[in-house]
């Protein structure tokens, strides 16, 4: 008897299989447009481009692409891996290989406890792993200054619109735009960003003479947090405090819904001032004087949103997908943005390569990448509130922790 592995049954499949939503377009290679030049939009390109897909061009709004958001980023080890994997050697873009987070407790500015523990990965900032990613973009794939404002369905496949008017067709949509994403707006309008009620104050301080190698997280009590760690030539602290919108309006020039990142133009001298009269208040003067030595400083208001419940949407016979913040913005406590928007691009690149190489079902592969990462980003989503709480971060009336 034949083996069955010698009459190649996938091929038979393969000429049977309907063209409709489950092949590319005359079997050719898929166009693919990546909306958004962050970190993940460059991962995801890189990737395709690694495991053969050819026609692929990334869209990013800004002449340039900023980091709003600014400061750490903590990569645990599946999106460690998917790096390793783009040959990029932790070297370039993590400057501090410790793994350890000590946790202190303060009381009247006194250290009053501490507990260590292991984080599963390493810590790098949005700058380095940014150049890192960008730098293996060939030229003329990263297409900056092109801002997206529709998506239609010309003959039966989408087309992005752009800015200036005109449009360009693809076979697959992906939004990478980040938590203010055109694509969510445009595929799923009632999930908005809402103000959670507190703000993450961040800055980069000149490095101490005696150098810090961990990650420290001191928390004076509910309505605050603090956090710092080494980065080269600095140090990254984040100081989380309460605020209502109308406090963060009048410090920041906008409400929160409208000023998403307040970057250094936007911090007003009253934002300046409320931060250093807290951290004198809450921290010990060694940290005090850390966020005091800052000259130049950004924040982020803290905003929820309802939790995802799909992100595929079927567009004639291609498809708009949502990946990373896009999807699913999540609270910094998380520690789960970058970490999603890495795993998820890997994800549906393996998806789509089974589609290309041996003729699997595109709709499906696509339902069952979406199956298996929807639950872990709509996780994320829910444990964000849950930690502030824990903190009194957020929570009306509870002000920061009272000190000696």
């Amino acid at each position: 008897m034949t083996p069955q592995r010698h009459t190649r049954p996938t091929s038979a499949r393969r000429t049977a299989t309907p063209a409709h939503r489950h092949t590319t377009a005359g079997g050719r290679r898929p166009r693919i447009a990546v909306i958004g030049g962050s970190l993940t939009g460059p991962t995801l390109a890189l990737l395709l481009l690694q495991a053969g897909f050819d026609r692929v061009a990334v869209y990013e709004a800004a002449p340039t692409a900023a980091p709003r958001g600014g400061g750490l980023i903590g990569l645990e080890h599946l999106a460690l891996d998917t790096l390793h994997r783009l040959d990029i050697d932790q070297s370039e873009f993590v400057a501090h290989n410790s793994e350890t987070v000590r946790q202190i407790t303060l009381r009247h500015r006194q250290h009053t406890g501490e507990t260590q523990r292991v984080y599963p990965g390493r810590n790098t900032t949005w700058t380095l792993l940014h150049d890192a990613l960008t730098a293996r973009i060939p030229d003329g794939l990263l297409r900056p200054s092109h801002r997206v404002t529709g998506l239609d369905t010309a003959r039966q496949q989408p087309a992005l619109r752009f800015a200036d008017g005109h449009t360009e067709p693809a076979d697959l949509v992906v939004f990478a735009d980040g938590r203010t994403s055109t694509g969510r707006s445009l595929l799923d309008p009632g999930r908005q960003l809402r103000y959670a009620g507190y703000v993450a104050h961040r800055g980069h301080a000149p490095a101490p003479h005696a150098p810090l190698r961990d990650f420290l997280r001191l928390e004076p009590g509910p309505g605050c947090q603090y956090n710092v760690a080494p980065i080269p030539g600095a140090l990254d602290w984040t100081l989380y405090l309460n605020a209502s919108a109308t406090e963060y309006a009048q410090r920041f020039g906008a409400m929160p819904e409208r000023r998403v990142f307040a970057l250094p133009k936007h911090v007003s001298p009253a934002a300046r001032a409320h931060v250093n009269q807290h951290a004198a208040r809450l921290l010990t003067a060694e940290h005090a004087a850390t966020v005091h030595a800052t000259t130049e400083r950004m924040a982020l208001p803290v905003m929820d949103i309802n939790p995802p419940t799909r992100m595929v949407w079927p567009l004639g016979q291609g498809y708009a997908l949502l990946l990373g913040d896009a999807l699913a913005p999540v609270r910094p406590h998380t520690a789960r943005g970058a970490n999603n928007g890495i795993e998820q691009a890997a994800g549906l690149v393996a998806a789509l390569t089974q589609h290309r190489s041996y003729g699997a079902d595109l709709d499906a592969a696509l339902h069952s990448w979406q199956q298996r990462h929807l639950p872990d980003a709509v996780a994320a989503v829910h444990q964000g509130p849950a930690l502030g709480a824990r903190l009194g971060l957020g929570i009306t009336g509870v002000p920061a922790a009272v000190s000696g």
